[in-house]
């Protein structure tokens, strides 16, 4: 086991997760430093590179500050809260140089990685595992561990490292390892972000299964969800989905109908017609 200061397991991160969200932050930084222009729009968002940016670097301070054990309030869990508080955040926020920008959401991922390890270190001296979950913490999407909360800041970041990548025509750094770390994440935040509209009356059982071995499970009943990292017997409804197109599904940045297009979905078993039905049941915050 190594510190937060070098590379490996993070006491209480799963191992590949701190290593995911330093090269994550590294590689949005790169990204930025060939940015001559943070004007340019991000496509499918009413933000510039420059305010996308800005977002991340004070989403990642948010973060630390959480892992610190500095209580912050940034909405109350609800999309629209969500938007309302980034926006408030980002008018008091005036920065939105390319390299400021870069070098602060780099600091900010090193200041988690940082608060992760002195938690460890303190918990050490007390006599409690490091490994153990901990207190929970608040987050903008409601209670969650450390651990949790890691998986979390990696999802936020790939998100909006999609967004830069695409608006600024370079390669982006979503694959299929830093995927399946953020699945303690969507499970968690799932049942936080239901479209109640959308599920009303759905009682089904699917069963999520990511390309290279990754599963969880969703059993609705009369429109409630159950998330579990453990898959349901006899599902439903069987969606085997490409990793990449599984997060940005999640995260609203692409439709079911062209994931399934562009060969990244398959359903089956006795109701395989509710496949294109489940990323509209969540609404991405």
């Amino acid at each position: 086991m190594t510190t937060a200061a070098g590379r490996g397991t993070v006491g209480t991160l799963p191992e590949g997760l701190g290593d995911a969200i330093r090269d994550t932050a590294a590689e949005i930084a790169a990204l930025l430093s060939g940015a001559a222009d943070t004007g340019i729009a991000v496509p499918g968002s009413e933000w510039t590179v420059g305010e996308a940016a800005a977002h991340l670097a004070q989403a990642n301070e948010l973060m630390a500050d959480i892992a610190a054990g500095r209580e912050r309030r940034h909405g109350d869990g609800t999309p629209q809260s969500l938007a309302a508080a980034n926006a408030l955040a980002l008018a008091g926020f005036a920065e939105r140089g390319a390299g400021p920008l870069a070098a602060m959401i780099v600091e900010q991922a090193e200041a988690f990685l940082g608060a992760v390890a002195d938690r460890d270190a303190r918990e050490g001296r007390e006599g409690r595992e490091p490994a153990g979950p901990g207190e929970p913490l608040h987050t903008p999407l409601g209670p969650m561990d450390l651990a949790t909360l890691g998986s979390y800041l990696l999802t936020h970041m790939l998100g909006h490292g999609w967004d830069l990548a695409r608006a600024l025509r370079r390669p982006h750094m979503v694959d299929r390892r830093r995927v399946e770390l953020t699945l303690p994440f969507l499970i968690t935040a799932m049942p936080r972000v239901l479209d109640a509209s959308a599920a009303a009356g759905l009682s089904a059982r699917y069963e999520i299964r990511l390309w290279g071995g990754a599963s969880f499970g969703v059993t609705f009943a009369d429109g409630r969800p159950v998330v579990e990292a453990r898959t349901p017997e006899r599902p439903d409804c069987t969606i085997l989905t490409e990793p990449v197109a599984f997060l940005l599904m999640a995260l609203g940045r692409r439709g079911p109908w062209g994931a399934t297009a562009r060969g990244g979905v398959l359903a089956w078993g006795r109701r395989p017609w509710l496949a294109p039905r489940f990323p509209t049941l969540f609404a991405a915050p």
